[in-house]
């Protein structure tokens, strides 16, 4: 159906699916939806956490998750198992979205990322006996403060003074000048809590404070690598965040 199309991986499970998708950054996923240890809608509602999340489409043999399957901007949706015709216009779909993207450019290429207009899930809605698409909730006023644990204490923090968080297991740790603290809040749901202009990720598992970057280098892996003031660490910038540093 596309000859020129490479596989550049397979994963068993939802966690493999993330941890390849982060390695190789694919333009294209296909999500079984059923998967041990996350569903693909899981996987989908972090991938699309990203800058540039890769096309998604769908594969199940249940139906009955076709409209949250394009909530979580699926370009497609396919029941198992899967006619060649049926394929072929999948196929077509994902040429149509890979094409928009490149024509939008990289600044806009968020808005081409999900490959469902919102006539397009309005009418699959209305198909499916759905009614109409809800409205949008305002957005709400960005993170200020943070209540976090430091050893037996709790502590308010501002959150000027963070420099950067990282997932750690079902926590998150929030690193300051002068400590590291823990919040219970997952880092997929701090990340909508927080001033994209102020806080970058650049990886599933790391976001960091804009004002507190130096710089970025390549390592002798040629991975991407995040410098900040006035710390020896540094940070790995995932391949799907890499686009957020094209001009420094």
């Amino acid at each position: 159906m596309w000859p020129e199309l490479r596989v550049v991986a397979k994963a068993a499970n939802g966690l493999d699916a993330l941890r390849l998708i982060d390695e190789e950054a694919p333009d294209v996923v296909f999500l079984d939806i059923r998967m041990p240890g996350m569903t693909g809608l899981d996987v989908a509602a972090r991938l699309v956490e990203g800058v540039k999340p890769p096309h998604i489409v769908f594969v199940t043999a249940f139906d009955q998750y076709a409209v949250e399957a394009f909530e979580h901007s699926a370009v497609d949706y396919l029941l198992k198992p899967a006619s060649l015709d049926r394929l072929a216009k999948t196929v077509l779909k994902l040429k149509a979205a890979l094409r928009a993207r490149r024509e939008v450019g990289q600044g806009s290429a968020g808005a081409a990322a999900g490959g469902v207009t919102a006539a397009a899930l309005q009418a699959l809605l209305a198909q499916l006996g759905g009614g109409g698409v809800p409205a949008p909730v305002a957005a709400a006023e960005p993170l200020q403060w943070i209540r976090a644990s430091q050893g037996d204490q709790t502590r308010l923090i501002s959150i000027d003074e963070v420099i950067y968080f990282q997932s750690n297991d079902k926590y998150t740790s929030v690193f300051l000048a002068d400590g590291e603290s823990l919040i219970r809040t997952p880092i997929s749901k701090l990340r909508e809590q927080l001033d994209e202009r102020q806080f970058w990720q650049i990886h599933r598992s790391v976001i960091v404070a804009a004002r507190h970057v130096a710089g970025t280098r390549q390592d002798f892996r040629g991975r991407l690598m995040v410098q900040l003031k006035g710390r020896g660490e540094q940070l790995v910038v995932s391949r799907n965040y890499v686009d957020l540093f094209k001009q420094m």
